[in-house]
């Protein structure tokens, strides 16, 4: 499967907004976006008026590139929101926000949501009592996810714990640091999910 494999700072500065891709670096002075704000490349700093495609353009990379989805996924994830009862745009983003590695890192188990794949794919967590390794898995209302218990005996594991240990974590999720679980106690509502686009663009653009 596909994946960026280039500098992540650079897709911040090209959407122009924080994407919270390089974990605590994104809230220092050394965060891209806080240095360079235009986009990158040699005519970076002279971008043109953006048109209404264009406008769809950025909305939906900037959704892939927060939860680091890719294109295929992406547009499998619109399909399911079409389906379902409700706002389309916000049926999308709830998708994603429910994600095993997204949810992984709103707890606090990874500094970032590459990290939080990793960690997913090196089968770290359990979801329900079960070993799932697939980063993309989907969670549901009254899902339990926990810390598989030999891996808190990981030295990684440990640190990533201890650094993220004040995280607020989303009401959505009920958390238990004690026993290192979560429960999902229901989906997120729109004014919950931090991802800094116009949904009704993404849908715009793929209604076309």
């Amino acid at each position: 499967m596909a994946r960026y494999t280039g500098a992540v700072c650079k897709l911040c500065r090209r959407e122009g907004k924080k994407l919270f891709l390089k974990g605590d670096r994104c809230y220092t002075g050394k965060c891209a976006i806080e240095r360079r704000s235009y986009a990158p490349g040699q005519h970076g700093q002279n971008r043109k008026k953006t048109s209404e495609y264009g406008l769809q353009l950025r909305a939906k990379q900037t959704a892939k590139r927060y939860y680091g989805i890719q294109e295929g996924q992406f547009h499998k994830y619109f399909l399911m929101a079409e389906r379902r009862q409700g706002v389309s745009g916000e049926n999308l983003l709830r998708i994603c926000e429910s994600r095993l590695d997204n949810v992984v890192y709103l707890l606090g188990w990874a500094s970032s949501r590459a990290e939080a794949r990793q960690l997913t794919i090196h089968a770290h967590y359990l979801v329900n009592g079960k070993k799932v390794d697939i980063p993309s898995y989907l969670l549901k209302e009254g899902d339990v996810v926990s810390i598989k218990a030999k891996s808190l005996d990981s030295d990684k594991i440990k640190a990533v714990l201890e650094a993220n240990a004040s995280r607020p974590v989303p009401t959505w999720l009920d958390k238990d640091a004690e026993n290192n679980s979560a429960k999902i106690t229901r989906m997120p509502e729109r004014e919950e999910i931090g991802v800094p686009v116009e949904e009704h663009l993404i849908i715009e653009f793929y209604s076309k």
